[in-house]
């Protein structure tokens, strides 16, 4: 007689978080009470980002990861918008810029100084400008620069070119109702969106059309939020009939039953989701909430396997989430949250015991880097590609940025006027497309620029460094190679009249 294990084996059973110790908080900040269910907080591996109360308008604190402790009352905040900010979003290839949407109808892209702020900013480096209602979610493109996408209580999604001020998609037609929430696959190909109408979509932006649809994902009429994971399928969470939150798991080849169900409990915060790609963990946290679940994502059934909670005492007004080279490799660190009370901020480091020092290889397989896979024109002329992977093993140290400058190119060559992006295509399940763009200037503006090299030190370097130096100049000088071999092309086709 054979019996079958009780226990699934998993490398994350025992998963555990811990919130710092208290002087490793940040004190007195009065986050945002606006009414949106927004993760109201943002985190890369320089600063961590908040909305706050603001009177007058809307303004978001940024603070260098080390000024933990009380904040000052005066400490300077980002503060252009006119309207309380509902979302922020950090720029994956630039640790510096982040983008806001706020409730004034535009979508604000900030430089952040390196120190962190000395002064209030009142100045975007750019101001977009495209929606008529409110914008409440804010998504930068997960492989090529520059490329964001924004969508407001229009329920119209916008994407644009950050880098030259300019709209490449407007995709209206495609959602009746409020839109919940928007995910970027992983090459950023295609996104997801859960609607109000309790459909999710999933939307090909450059052709401007619905590539897959389900309806009544969850019956329940409150929010919902969709995530693509790595190898395509969708997460979502939401409620039930009988307001009993639910998880589910969905293949875009069949969407006639979800691959995986669950029902949570039955309170009334709606579920984040957060989802780690290198390791198929999912992290779900409520709003109101004292607590954070993980569940593994794995080949077969029931697809979707519980690991553990952590539970506090204090529920938790939104969420931050630090991007993985922003974690602690040498104490096995896969997850940091900054948890948001009514008057601070609190992280809460998730590690796996492992009684080894040894880098672990199993935690950290390459994840995405700082550098983007193309730029804003490559994707907009068909062009998809994975992130750029990098290795934890040496201790990350993320390239030098250069401040970002935005290029206002005249359209007038192509035809139509600045901010619009084509013609709006008719019946259901179209959207607004575009023509490819014209040649790129040759100095158009790079939100983020290759790592300065032989700066920075003046001691003489060691033989580690100047590897590194020269590892670092060999990848510059072959991504200049190809970057010039397409720009070649593209001119010998416009000489021979081809485009």
């Amino acid at each position: 007689m054979s019996f079958r294990k009780v226990v699934r084996q998993s490398k994350f059973r025992h998963v555990f978080g811990q919130p710092v110790k208290t002087e490793q908080c940040y004190d007195d900040i009065r986050v945002s009470r606006v009414t949106w269910d927004s993760t109201f907080c943002a985190v890369n591996p320089s600063f961590v980002a908040i909305i706050v109360e603001a009177s007058g308008g809307g303004a978001f604190l940024v603070l260098p990861l080390h000024k933990t402790g009380r904040i000052d009352k005066s400490y300077p905040t980002v503060c252009g918008h006119t309207g309380p900010v509902l979302d922020i979003d950090w720029c994956p290839h630039n640790d510096h810029v982040i983008a806001s949407g706020s409730e004034d109808c535009t979508v604000m892209v900030w430089q952040i100084p390196e120190s962190g702020l000395s002064q209030p900013l009142t100045e975007p480096v750019v101001m977009l400008e495209g929606h008529s209602k409110r914008v409440g979610i804010i998504a930068w493109h997960p492989t090529a620069r520059n490329v964001l996408l924004s969508a407001g209580c229009d329920n119209v999604v916008l994407i644009w070119n950050v880098g030259t001020a300019e709209e490449l998609y407007r995709l209206e037609g495609l959602h009746p109702d409020l839109i919940y929430s928007v995910s970027w696959s992983r090459d950023g190909a295609r996104f997801c969106t859960a609607c109000k109408d309790k459909s999710v979509r999933v939307i090909d932006p450059r052709r401007g059309t619905v590539v897959a649809e389900k309806e009544r994902a969850h019956e329940g009429a409150r929010p919902m939020r969709a995530i693509f994971l790595a190898d395509g399928k969708i997460f979502t969470t939401g409620f039930s009939r009988m307001s009993e939150r639910q998880l589910a798991l969905w293949d875009l080849e069949n969407l006639d039953e979800p691959m995986g169900l669950q029902e949570l409990d039955s309170s009334n915060g709606a579920l984040l989701p957060f989802y780690d790609p290198d390791t198929n963990v999912v992290y779900v946290c409520g709003k109101g909430d004292s607590s954070i679940r993980y569940f593994e994502i794995t080949e077969e059934p029931p697809y979707i396997h519980f690991l553990n909670t952590f539970t506090s005492k204090e529920p938790q007004r939104g969420m931050g989430w630090m991007p993985k080279r922003g974690l602690d490799v040498s104490k096995c660190e896969i997850a940091r949250f900054y948890k948001l009370h009514e008057r601070k901020c609190e992280p809460i480091i998730m590690t796996v015991p492992r009684k080894s020092d040894l880098f672990q290889d199993d935690l950290y397989p390459d994840t995405a880097g700082p550098e983007p896979a193309m730029e804003a024109e490559e994707w907009v002329s068909g062009r998809t590609a994975g992130p750029v992977l990098v290795s934890l093993r040496q201790a990350y140290v993320p390239s030098k940025q250069r401040d970002l400058k935005v290029n206002r190119r005249s359209l007038a060559h192509e035809g139509r006027a600045p901010g619009t992006a084509g013609t709006t295509g008719t019946g259901s399940g179209s959207g607004r497309t575009t023509p490819p763009p014209a040649l790129p200037p040759t100095n158009a503006a790079r939100l983020s620029a290759p790592p300065a090299l032989g700066t920075g030190t003046a001691a003489t370097p060691g033989l580690p460094e100047v590897l590194q130096e020269v590892r670092a100049l060999r990848a510059l000088v072959a991504e200049q190679g190809q970057r010039l071999s397409r720009l070649e092309e593209q001119l010998s086709r416009l000489e021979n009249g081809h485009v």
